[in-house]
């Protein structure tokens, strides 16, 4: 279950800095943040799925990693960012 190409572009177009931006952390931490989200939903629909589940403990690992990168190299910007993005710190 990958992201869909719109959902994707739309992301990259709204955190990038440029157009096919995908290095940049912001951008790879929404991408996770959507992934999170779809993942979510099918693990509440789907709750015996055990490999979603696993899937969403990686990703959320990810992005918790990225964050820490990110709070780490630019603590103002990733306040805004986590406030961005709704998500809890």
């Amino acid at each position: 279950m990958a992201l869909a190409k719109e959902t994707t572009a739309s992301v990259i177009s709204k955190y990038g800095a440029k157009e096919g931006d995908t290095g940049n952390v912001k951008v790879q931490i929404a991408l996770l943040t959507e992934r999170t989200k779809q993942l979510t939903e099918h693990t509440k629909a789907f709750p015996k799925d055990a490999s979603a589940k696993r899937a969403l403990l990686k990703v959320v690992g990810q992005r918790r990693k990225m964050l820490r990168y990110y709070e780490r190299t630019d603590l103002e910007g990733y306040r805004a960012f986590i406030k961005e993005l709704g998500l809890r710190k």
